[in-house]
């Protein structure tokens, strides 16, 4: 086993299996990576949809996305960690591209790249090429890494010794970045993509989208007013 993928869900039957079926068809062998989905309570068929695409699936016990995350690394068998979201699609080279970087940089020890829109209307590439964008501003400028918990990986030892992700309700991924970097080379590659779902944006707003997640991050990660994780989409 060379590689987990770790795949939190919350009522995600509409999805579920799109994101799954991209997942079993990556150019590396089957054999070589495992696919853990950690649910997060659904009331829904998405864990009934998922055992019979994934090699593993259960309920969550942690707090919070970035807990299941955790929870599915505790799990995990290989060596590398690699994660993603529910509503995702895959592109076939994704794994092969993080064996590759961690085979070529052994002082990596997470990975991240950008996202592309799913739902492919001109606003939604535009709203995915500025936050691309800006990762790869704070990326080679060394002051901000935005990674993406739909589309990051870790070598195994080194996010347990960071401290796996903490438990709030957005800016996860910024905040394990900044601890990660402590431990090892933080390293994004414009090869790494996944198809982004924007259906957040499309239902709630993009502005209003972007003003909560902010206003989360802002306030520690957590808020009563808003609530920018847990939603029911379309």
């Amino acid at each position: 086993m060379k590689i987990s993928v770790v795949i939190p869900s919350f009522n995600e039957s509409a999805n579920i299996v799109s994101c799954l079926e991209s997942l079993n068809r990556q150019t590396i062998p089957r054999q070589d990576y495992e696919i853990i989905v950690v649910d997060g309570g659904s009331s829904d068929s998405t864990r009934d949809l998922a055992e019979s695409l994934a090699d593993l699936v259960f309920i969550q016990t942690s707090r919070k996305v970035g807990g299941a995350r955790n929870d599915g690394a505790m799990r995990a068998q290989g060596p590398i960690l690699a994660t993603t979201d529910a509503d995702c699609i895959i592109p076939r080279n994704w794994l092969e591209v993080i064996l590759d970087d961690f085979g070529r940089h052994p002082d990596a020890v997470q990975l991240y790249g950008p996202v592309d829109p799913i739902e492919k209307t001109l606003k939604n590439h535009l709203s995915l090429a500025f936050a691309n964008t800006f990762a790869r501003l704070g990326y080679y400028t060394h002051t901000l890494y935005y990674t993406l918990g739909c589309n990051t990986a870790f070598r195994k030892e080194a996010f347990f010794r960071a401290g796996m992700y903490h438990f709030v309700d957005a800016g996860d991924d910024l905040e394990i970045a900044r601890r990660m970097k402590k431990v090892g080379r933080v390293m994004f590659d414009n090869r790494m993509r996944v198809g982004f779902s924007m259906r957040r944006y499309e239902q709630f707003g993009t502005l209003k989208s972007l003003y909560e997640w902010l206003y989360i991050v802002a306030h520690g990660g957590s808020s009563e007013k808003h609530q920018y994780t847990r939603r029911e989409y379309k």
